[in-house]
């Protein structure tokens, strides 16, 4: 599977075709639709369900200066709004201010990121590491380890500083249950460094 195959695959889903076309048009800061949502519908396409099959929801990383949680609100609310009487639930976050509150939240520490695609680089999984966003010319993907173990129906743990093998299994078996062609590679080996 090449760019274009996916992509033509992760189009398949209106619903993401839609999303990459309003972020294009509220013309957001770095912003990407990322992650399950396009890469199960890729899976969809290829093992002949229906291209939603298994989506909850819809990531978008942008990323914007502003790291007050209004000015990151208010872009949840405006796409929420724009999106959710379409039947689209979207999960929008500001990478700018991940490192704010992932500490908190998850008892790990978290850079502070300089661009949206950092974020993307720091998914769980590997096989989800994808982005793609709207461009005057057509699209733009973002993909750092490629395509091949989506069109082979691999799911490989991203071994990081914030990898947690209890969050990888858990989304794995959920995955698993709902897709049971695709082949989960173990999460032993992938632990990260203790922070020091």
């Amino acid at each position: 599977m090449d760019q274009d195959q996916f992509l033509s695959a992760a189009l398949q889903n209106p619903a993401n075709a839609i999303i990459a076309e309003e972020l294009f048009r509220l013309a957001l800061p770095d912003a990407w639709l990322v992650s399950g949502c396009l890469v199960q519908t890729a899976w969809n396409v290829l093992t002949r369900r229906a291209v939603d099959y298994g989506v909850n929801d819809y990531d978008v990383f942008y990323f914007d200066p502003d790291t007050s949680w209004d000015a990151e609100d208010k872009v949840i609310r405006l796409l929420t709004e724009r999106l959710a009487r379409r039947g689209i639930q979207v999960e929008a976050r500001n990478q700018a201010r991940v490192h704010l509150w992932y500490p908190r939240k998850h008892g790990l520490p978290y850079p502070q990121l300089r661009c949206s695609t950092q974020g993307i680089d720091r998914f769980l999984t590997r096989n989800t590491q994808i982005g793609i966003r709207r461009t005057a010319d057509g699209y733009e993907v973002y993909a750092p380890n490629g395509f091949s173990d989506v069109a082979a129906l691999i799911v490989r743990p991203n071994p990081g500083p914030n990898f947690s093998a209890a969050n990888y299994e858990t989304k794995a078996a959920r995955w698993k249950a709902l897709w049971p062609e695709i082949t989960v590679l173990p999460a032993n080996g992938a632990t990260a460094p203790r922070p020091t």
